[in-house]
């Protein structure tokens, strides 16, 4: 048994770069930083930042363009692919990809327009650090759940929750 999955919570660096291909197919792409800080033993805080190419496809990647901007904060949850091409010069080049199947945005602005029940797909593995269910979450149509393929802000469910009881 093997498992690739992939779960970031980080901000974007740049707004998606979004290409349509034949037949309407869309494509988002946009890096994402997470940070890690902690302490030296000379009391320094040291803050160390990895980037990571995000790859939306499909519905997914129209959601990122109406609703991740450069400097938000998204949890994703997708996995991890490498692949390599050969640039002008005849050089192998390789570039380490997640390809994200859900996407919730984070900050209070841009959700407190969508929200959805959800399942517990959504939630973080770790106790005490728990995904709102009432927030947005988007869902590739691959995705474990047929109900959440369409993904028209219109056609969300209704909260008595309000954006201020967001955990984040």
């Amino acid at each position: 048994m093997s498992i690739n999955k992939v779960i970031l919570v980080g901000n974007v660096g740049k707004d998606p770069v979004v290409r349509y291909f034949d037949k309407g197919v869309a494509k988002a792409s946009f890096p994402l930083a997470t940070s890690e800080t902690y302490t030296n033993q000379q009391g320094e805080t040291i803050t160390s930042t990895e980037w990571h190419n995000i790859v939306l496809w499909r519905a997914l990647a129209e959601v990122a363009e109406k609703t991740v901007k450069k400097g938000s904060q998204v949890y994703i949850i997708g996995r991890i692919k490498t692949r390599s091409y050969v640039d002008k010069d005849g050089v192998n080049k390789y570039i380490t990809e997640i390809l994200a199947d859900t996407l919730l945005p984070l900050d209070k602005k841009q959700a407190a327009g969508y929200t959805n029940a959800q399942s517990g797909e959504g939630k973080a593995d770790s106790p005490g650090s728990e995904v709102n269910d009432q927030q947005a979450s988007y869902k590739s149509p691959g995705s474990d759940d047929p109900a959440e393929d369409d993904y028209s802000p219109g056609n969300r469910q209704g909260s008595d929750q309000g954006e201020d009881d967001l955990p984040f």
